[in-house]
């Protein structure tokens, strides 16, 4: 990694030597308020130009190939491909120097290695995502044994501010009875306030898939990042995870 703004997050976990990661936050571009300014998101109206010059940024500091996603809250996993922006909401990469993006302003990034350091992928976990199994997809996208699997939790909403439906409730426990822990009832009659990633740990470790770091974020309290939530006119922040081309 060449360079990086001084808030971006660097994530704590057991990668093996040659795994790079990295959070972007709303410092070092030049986007305008509400998109202030280091917004990523080419479908959000912020000025293309903006975001190109985020972009090329972004590619230039951490000396990367970015795979960017049309994200559509589905379970599509695919190889990272820098040349094209293909529908998925995951994607795997085996290429030194191919970054595999995602973008969110709440939804949960997930970003996945191996022990050998031979494989990354990225996932955009909203709760529809999640619930349909995303983040299952991504590890099936690895040839290794799910132990042999390492994932990190990044930046996403909290169980503070994360209201949802009773719908939502039923969904998880409808293939997962012991997610109804996830869910505490809210102030408001009716609704739950739901904690996303203890939903993702528990659908992972229902996967075998225990290696898991991160949390304990909310990107709705926290003005580093973009929140949909806090304002639904607002920026994307990218989650990245690469192998090292050097």
């Amino acid at each position: 990694m060449t360079e990086r703004v001084a808030d971006w997050l660097i994530p704590d976990w057991p990668a093996p030597v040659g795994i790079n990661a990295c959070v972007t936050t709303r410092s070092g571009g030049v986007s305008v308020a509400p998109f202030d300014s280091f917004n990523l998101g080419d479908h959000v109206d912020d000025d293309p130009a903006a975001v190109a010059h985020n972009r090329s940024a972004l590619t230039s500091r951490l000396d990367i190939q970015p795979a960017w996603l049309k994200q559509v809250h589905g379970v599509e996993v695919i190889e990272a491909a820098p040349a094209a922006v293909l529908e998925a909401d995951a994607s795997w990469s085996k290429t030194p120097g191919v970054a595999c993006t995602i973008m969110t302003a709440d939804c949960l990034p997930a970003l996945f290695c191996n022990k050998a350091g031979t494989q990354v992928a990225a996932a955009h976990a909203g709760w529809r995502g999640l619930a349909a199994g995303v983040l299952e997809a991504t590890v099936h996208s690895f040839a290794d044994a799910p132990s042999d699997i390492l994932v990190w939790l990044g930046p996403a909403i909290g169980p503070q501010a994360f209201e949802v439906g009773p719908e939502v409730r039923d969904t998880f426990m409808a293939t997962h009875p012991e997610a109804a822990d996830a869910f505490v009832p809210s102030a408001n009659p009716g609704k739950f306030m739901a904690d996303i990633y203890q939903l993702a740990r528990l659908r992972l470790a229902a996967h075998g898939v225990t290696a898991v770091y991160g949390g304990g974020f909310s990107t709705y309290n926290d003005e580093r990042f973009f929140s949909y939530r806090r304002g639904a006119r607002t920026g994307r922040f990218a989650s990245l995870v690469w192998i090292d081309a050097r």
